[in-house]
């Protein structure tokens, strides 16, 4: 049956050229305004994406009993630690720290700095500074301090400030760098090179999470440190880790996270909360929200500072709700409401940890360490540094996010299909997990809605849209030649940039004499929150334990199915323009192989290794990087499961 079609199918071009005597041909030209003409609005798919997101937050704890949290947490506790180390090699996940001292930095009166450089996976070293206090007696306070999004890193004015104060009032402080920032600063180190990682099996939150636990295991082992009295503070980023790495890690006993975290509302509420792909690692939100860290915190001493009217991100009003009110009751089981405080800064109330912020953090760490009321920040601008006076120098070579993605890409193989045996069988285990990568959920087209139609000069058209049963939507515009006749061929068109540009295949598909559907799914065209959002809801999605790319795939799975019945064609074909596409299609097909008939790829990739060669930016495709795609399939193995899908590519991109 499956010969006849495509047999068939290759006589459909005369029977298009002949219906299109009367007419003529059908140019790309023609076909521009109708494909322009928008059908779905930016905000309504930013509305749909935030309601669906809203409907997937984690259930808020409500125990009874302190035992009952504690039971809780640390379940939760260990839950988190998988899903943040997926994917990392247990020798380096465990591997004792490797710490080198190379030496002091001349400083001021009262303490000094000391160079520290540190492994954090095997050939990615990573620098520190040690402010310690002139007098190093008995057993001491000790504080990690870790920076955000901000240049020069460690080398930060305010944050030199702050690690001399800690010194001079006998604490030692630990200032670390941060990947992508001071040091450790190059393109292949930005942050969304981290979703690479996920492509190929690691989360990608797990790098930043063993950079700042060896900092904290550096100071636990640190013969002057009291282990009863390690703190952690930082801004921005900075406070997003001190709120993970303490919340996780019992060790340290005070945090001072700066405007550093929110919870889920106010990240799909917000696109500027959402943050960066470390921030948001694949499925953590299917273990517990973020404001769940400061609740794992309870009764350890935690003090948060926001800003009143911070023009970055976590604007005080807006997250306190989550973040501070939501919590306090988890503290209150311990009787420890008094260690849980919230500090809001006016003075100048932006995104900053600037002295008020400063004073804040040396007196709640003076208060809980049992030492002296420090007062008023001790003046040491003349001490401030240059980054270059603070340089503390990496080994050569030393890896990047991008270079440790493609090295752990290189280690991946594929077990070969079976020789002999039942191929059926094995194929379908390999679909199997296909699914359970892309997290795939079946959706079916509950209403389709015509908005508009035309008829004439040879073409009808209609357009819809594309109600799902999970309360999404997508578009779609059908066009075929008239006079209209039963049993043709459905081509569908998927282009990276969405319908409007798909004048070329969509006039082909005319031509032939095929019902052409010009698609927007999901994340494509006008399928697509404004730009840039779609990639900070593709984290989101990924956070709640959805997959983008699963999600594409089953919007294009469904509306496939309803072609078919809705227009009663006797085989499917699809044509995709760009790499997003492509693999949505190829991805479908594996699935699905028995839904299309053709895969036409245009514009394409030979393997998902293009993604970390070329490289390709997460911005430009964020639904291709999920989590294990290429650690369990590359192309090539999708093609095969397809079978018996005809794939061909009618342009590569090399």
């Amino acid at each position: 049956m499956r010969d006849s079609l495509l047999l068939r199918n290759r006589f459909v071009p005369l029977a298009a050229l002949l219906a299109q005597l009367a007419v003529g041909q059908t140019l790309p030209e023609r076909l521009k305004p109708l494909l322009e003409k928008q059908l779905q609005s930016p905000d309504v798919v930013t509305s749909e994406l935030r309601h669906y997101l809203i409907a997937k937050r984690p259930k808020w704890p409500t125990p009874e009993t302190r035992d009952a949290w504690t039971k809780e947490s640390e379940s939760i506790r260990r839950r988190m630690l998988e899903t943040l180390l997926h994917g990392w090699p247990k020798e380096w996940v465990d591997a004792p720290l490797k710490m080198e001292d190379l030496g002091l930095i001349t400083a001021g009166p009262g303490y000094r700095i000391r160079k520290l450089r540190y492994e954090v996976v095997p050939g990615f070293y990573s620098p520190a500074l040690l402010y310690e206090p002139e007098l190093m007696r008995g057993k001491m306070p000790a504080i990690i301090n870790v920076n955000g999004h901000n240049e020069p890193g460690k080398a930060l004015e305010w944050k030199q400030k702050r690690c001399i104060n800690q010194a001079l009032r006998g604490i030692i402080s630990l200032n670390l760098e941060w990947i992508g920032f001071g040091e450790l600063r190059t393109s292949e180190n930005a942050h969304w090179f981290s979703a690479h990682l996920e492509l190929t099996g690691a989360n990608a939150a797990g790098i930043f999470y063993l950079q700042m636990r060896k900092g904290l295991d550096y100071l636990w082992d640190h013969p002057n440190v009291d282990r009863a009295r390690i703190g952690m503070t930082g801004l921005s980023g900075g406070g997003s880790q001190t709120i993970v790495l303490s919340g996780l890690d019992p060790r340290i006993r005070v945090a001072v996270p700066v405007a550093g975290y929110s919870g889920i509302e106010s990240r799909i509420e917000r696109a500027s909360d959402v943050g960066d792909p470390e921030q948001n690692p694949s499925d953590m939100l299917t273990v517990a929200d973020y404001t769940t860290y400061g609740a794992m915190r309870a009764p350890r001493p935690t003090l948060l500072i926001y800003n009143a009217e911070d023009d970055c991100c976590f604007r005080a009003g807006m997250v306190r709700p989550y973040v501070y009110d939501q919590v306090l009751p988890i503290f209150r089981l311990f009787g420890a409401e008094g260690k849980f405080r919230w500090y809001l800064n006016t003075d100048p109330g932006d995104h900053n940890y600037q002295i008020d912020n400063r004073q804040q953090s040396y007196r709640f760490f003076a208060e809980q360490f049992g030492l002296q009321e420090p007062g008023k920040e001790i003046p040491v601008d003349p001490q401030v540094k240059t980054p270059e006076e603070l340089m503390v120098g990496l080994p050569p070579n030393n890896l990047t996010l991008l270079r440790l993605a493609k090295k752990m890409a290189a280690d991946i193989h594929y077990a070969a299909p079976p020789a002999r045996g039942d191929k059926a069988a094995w194929r379908g285990d390999e679909r199997t997990k296909l699914r359970t990568t892309l997290r795939y959920y079946p959706v079916s087209v509950e209403r389709a809605w015509p908005v508009t139609n035309t008829y004439g000069k040879g073409i009808e058209t209609f357009s819809y849209i594309l109600d799902f049963s999970n309360r999404l939507s997508a578009n779609v515009l059908t066009l075929s030649s008239l006079p209209a006749r039963d049993g043709r061929i459905a081509t569908i068109v998927l282009n990276d940039k969405g319908k409007k540009e798909s004048g070329i295949p969509a006039s082909e598909g005319v031509n032939r004499g095929d019902l052409v559907l010009a698609l927007d799914v999901l994340g494509t065209g006008e399928g697509a929150p404004k730009p840039p959002a779609y990639n900070r809801f593709a984290q989101m999605l990924a956070t709640t334990g959805d997959r983008p790319l699963g999600m594409e795939a089953a919007q294009l799975i469904a509306v496939a199915r309803w072609a078919r019945q809705r227009f009663n064609v006797i085989a499917i074909r699809l044509e995709t323009y760009g790499i997003r596409s492509q693999v949505i299609g190829q991805v479908t097909s594996a699935m699905e192989p028995d839904l299309l008939t053709q895969v036409i790829i245009r514009n394409g990739m030979l393997s998902l290794h293009h993604l970390l060669d070329a490289p390709v930016e997460y911005q430009d495709a964020p639904d291709l990087f999920c989590l294990d795609l290429l650690r369990n399939f590359d192309l090539t193995e999708l093609k095969d499961l397809a079978t018996p899908t005809l794939i061909r590519s009618a342009a590569i991109e090399r």
